[in-house]
């Protein structure tokens, strides 16, 4: 299993946070999505077919690029 974490500068909120974690969700092989609104911070447990790629392309198409 691999987790990542990754800055989201547009991240301004709890509701934000579990926007980003329903999004995240959909995608095969995410496991674990926590969320810190104080530090703009998503991490993520995942593993194939889920890829870093997979979850970037998701949070930009949901409008929270990730840095």
């Amino acid at each position: 299993m691999t987790k990542k974490t990754f800055s989201v500068p547009n991240i301004s909120c709890d509701h934000c946070v579990k926007t980003i974690r329903n999004e995240l969700e959909e995608i095969a092989g995410v496991e674990r999505i926590e969320g810190d609104a104080d530090k703009k911070r998503i991490s993520v447990s995942y593993e194939a077919p889920a890829t870093e790629a997979k979850l970037r392309e998701k949070l930009k198409e949901i409008n929270y690029p990730a840095e």
